[in-house]
């Protein structure tokens, strides 16, 4: 059975080490980074070596492909897509600029979906305020809730029309943090009633979504030591009950420095917080094999929800000519000047 975890590895094909940790750790998922891309035909043959090794062809495999700064499959082999606050300084409706979205979405999914890759970690649902840290900066698609609402979900319905399955992130939001979490811990002291009617309002509009990733950032007014991560107020009662999201969530990366303690640590404080699955994603196996051995096997509530996720895209893609969506997207880049 798989382990509630997900890991990265080194490169772009699997060593003999790695070979033998993927066989015996079982993770749930794999997650791939520009170090384990050259191009589809390499990609595919990792992606499907992985699922081989832990015994499941429908195994996750993720990536965090946004647009813009965030694009871990791009040029020379495949087309650059825009960053999420391109769309909104379009000089077009709301309509117009929801059709963009989803239809870039959709072609980053069937791009991934080529490759064996049926995950990516977006849309990126974080508010930013004045004075957060450039961080998220483009990668939000508005500062107004009701907008970022609007083209995350459309980003999301594009996804699941290519087959891939959609993680919002990073709940309950990173838009206010004033430091970069892979660096260091940022701390947000917001009161509670600004978190709620700015920072969680898209996580609760779109908290039907099947998957989440958390956010490594201490919210003083609900926790003023813990991250949202490993805070089990947060996770309890702010992402499960006021958000209301009861799909799979998953950590930010367990490497990032806003966390602190062995990787096994950590892994099991988000674990007791409630959180379903452990995110690691720079390929040390030394911190890979501590995560994993304090990764439950998925099963319970956990599983149920990882099986739920899944389910939305065992089928194949919808019918879709990407010649013809692309040719339109490019033809919105090029007017955009």
């Amino acid at each position: 059975m798989a382990r509630a975890f997900i890991c990265g590895v080194s490169g772009l094909v699997l060593t003999d080490e790695e070979r033998h940790f993927l066989s015996g750790a079982l993770p749930w998922g794999l997650i791939i980074f520009k170090r384990n891309v050259r191009d589809q035909a390499q990609l595919s043959a990792l992606t499907s070596e992985f699922r081989a090794l832990v015994g499941r062809s429908d195994a996750p495999v993720l990536v965090d492909q946004e647009g813009g700064r965030v694009q871990r499959l791009g040029p020379p082999v495949w087309p650059a897509a825009p960053a999420a606050a391109w769309f909104d300084d379009l000089p077009c409706s709301d309509e117009e600029k929801i059709d963009l979205v989803r239809l870039s979405a959709r072609l980053m999914g069937h791009d991934l979906r080529a490759c064996g890759i049926n995950v990516d970690c977006l849309p990126v649902l974080d508010v930013p305020a004045p004075g957060g840290h450039n961080v998220i900066g483009d990668r939000a698609y508005a500062a107004d809730p009701a907008q970022v609402v609007r083209l995350g979900g459309a980003a999301a319905a594009g996804l699941l029309q290519a087959g891939v399955l959609p993680v919002m992130k990073h709940v309950p939001g990173h838009g206010r943090a004033g430091a970069d979490s892979h660096l260091e811990l940022p701390r947000v002291d917001a009161s509670l009633a600004d978190l709620d009617r700015m920072d969680f309002a898209p996580f609760r509009a779109l908290a039907h979504l099947p998957m989440a990733m958390t956010a490594h950032v201490v919210y003083t007014a609900l926790d003023p030591t813990g991250p949202a991560t490993t805070s089990r107020k947060v996770v309890q009662e702010i992402i499960r009950h006021a958000i209301g999201f009861d799909g799979l969530l998953i950590s930010d990366d367990l490497s990032m420095k806003a966390l602190s303690g062995s990787f096994g640590d950590r892994a099991a404080a988000l674990f007791a917080a409630g959180v379903d699955m452990a995110l690691h994603c720079n390929g040390d196996l030394d911190e890979a094999r501590q995560v994993a051995a304090a990764s439950p096997v998925l099963d319970g509530r956990a599983a149920s929800r990882a099986a739920a996720a899944l389910k939305l895209v065992s089928c194949a893609p919808e019918a879709f000519d990407p010649v013809d969506a692309r040719a339109r997207l490019d033809s919105a880049l090029a007017m955009a000047g």
